[in-house]
């Protein structure tokens, strides 16, 4: 359709995979599924619901009549209560079973979370994979120095691989976050209408030994390993910001590697990835944008931002349950997803076609060493027989002159041949020059990355194997 606004999100962005979980189909399917383990539990706990009605609920439980369920929707202004009727229509021997005890948050609020819990799923499942290729982009460059910044100033050398190990990290948090949050979640169960149960209470004649083991028995069916002990009609709207929260922290992660992958490739130092026929621009045929980077930052920002809608839900709810939160979170829960999902397939796909260009690292790298190098100079100098506060302060004097020289005259750094000339030092330029191996002054980095790659990355990817090898297929 072209005479109507349509998601980028799903448009350009999103997974099949994702979309599907967020789907109409997987929705209410869901829906029917919730309601058989609903009927199942009450048969199981005595009350008169035969085998045939199950049997005929479960052979219509994938085929959604949406028709009928859309028209009942026009006639009663209600989505759950129209879906009854679509299911009871299929299921005619059924239909007075279906829902039987319960309110509308029993499918709504427990498909919520189990829909949130299977694209929290995909989300680890790609996150895990961006771990694994970045750690081989650490391993394989962990010993190709390159000039550190600190305020975008060049500082002390690290390694590229180093470098790289920053980025896992972060990433690693983001996993213990969403682990712990996976954790976590529970159904909501069979609360009834304020969570109090008393529906079923009746139902159960007063019984509340099978009031408790219907949730239990619920959660069993679903996959799950329990229910939320306490509620009002729906689970806490919390749950909906402590899953946005985490989105929100892979949002961040993935942003800060966007804008370093930026830099870099202003400094022509690494690239992302960049198609055979790809246009950088429009005017300017020469360039080649990072546009990959920055739509991870710009879905990123997308994503931190969306953080407030589940805040405001959850602190404006009113007792027991009120509606405003329903707009709201069929908005903000799945575009949060959406846009992440999007997010994890452009990173793992910059990251594989990462393109390292080890002559530019070089060249910057030399035109500042001379200045970093000049700790070293000065032991040397001492050595040869010279005074370190008298060298101390000549090294200061000669370093301005050969930063005005850069900065001035747009000349390159000759601080090596002034130190050379200068009498006081006593060293050659081939002895000065000696100094000048990059590789002596990455510090312990090499050893870092090996170490950091060893001890908690290998076995974290170990541990998740069956889920590597996720490929992306994105629009570029």
């Amino acid at each position: 359709m072209t005479d109507r606004y349509q998601s980028p999100l799903s448009e350009r962005y999103a997974s099949k995979e994702m979309q599907y979980i967020f789907s109409p189909d997987k929705k209410f399917r869901t829906w029917r599924k919730l309601w058989i383990a609903l009927a199942e539990a009450e048969r199981e706990l005595g009350l008169p619901i035969s085998e045939e009605q199950i049997e005929e609920l479960k052979a219509h439980q994938e085929e959604i009549n949406y028709d009928v369920a859309r028209q009942r929707e026009k006639e009663v202004r209600h989505d759950v209560m129209s879906h009854v009727y679509a299911y009871g229509v299929q299921c005619p021997k059924a239909k007075g079973i279906i829902h039987l005890g319960a309110t509308s948050c029993y499918v709504g609020d427990n498909t919520d979370l189990i829909v949130m819990t299977e694209a929290l799923t995909l989300v680890r499942n790609k996150l895990i994979n961006v771990i694994g290729e970045l750690a081989k982009f650490a391993d394989t460059y962990k010993e190709l120095p390159t000039l550190a910044f600190t305020h975008f100033q060049p500082a002390q050398p690290t390694t590229v691989g180093k470098r790289a190990t920053l980025w896992i990290h972060d990433l690693t948090m983001d996993l213990e976050d969403l682990d712990f949050l996976l954790g976590s979640i529970r159904l909501l169960g069979s609360k009834g209408t304020t969570g109090t149960q008393a529906s079923f209470l009746e139902l159960f004649d007063g019984d509340m030994d099978k009031v408790r083991k219907l949730d239990r028995l619920i959660a069993e069916k679903m996959g799950f390993t329990g229910c939320y002990p306490v509620s009002g009609q729906t689970y806490s709207r919390k749950v909906d910001s402590r899953v946005v929260n985490v989105l929100a922290g892979i949002a961040q992660s993935a942003h800060k590697f966007s804008n370093d992958i930026r830099l870099l490739q202003h400094l022509k130092e690494v690239e992302e990835p960049f198609e055979k026929s790809q246009i950088g621009s429009s005017a300017m045929a020469y360039k080649r944008n990072p546009m990959r980077s920055e739509r991870i930052a710009s879905l990123s920002n997308y994503v931190m931002a969306d953080v407030m809608n589940p805040m405001l839900v959850s602190s404006t709810q009113w007792f027991e349950r009120t509606l405003d939160d329903s707009a709201n979170k069929r908005l903000s829960v799945p575009e949060g997803f959406l846009a992440i999902d999007g997010i994890l397939d452009l990173y793992l796909n910059v990251v594989d076609g990462l393109v390292v260009y080890p002559k530019v690292i070089e060249k910057h790298m030399m035109a500042e060493l001379p200045f970093m190098a000049t700790e070293n100079i000065m032991m040397d100098a001492v050595k040869a027989g010279g005074d370190r506060q008298e060298l101390h302060e000549r090294i200061r004097e000669l370093s301005m002159e050969a930063g005005r020289n850069v900065k001035e005259r747009g000349l390159d750094n000759n601080l090596l041949e002034l130190i050379a000339a200068d009498p006081t030092f006593n060293l050659t330029l081939d002895d000065l020059k000696k100094s000048m191996e990059p590789g002596k002054y990455v510090g312990c980095a090499p050893v870092q990355v090996t170490d950091y790659l060893e001890e908690v990355i290998t076995p974290l990817l170990e541990k998740n194997k069956e889920v590597l090898g996720l490929t992306a297929e994105i629009n570029v």
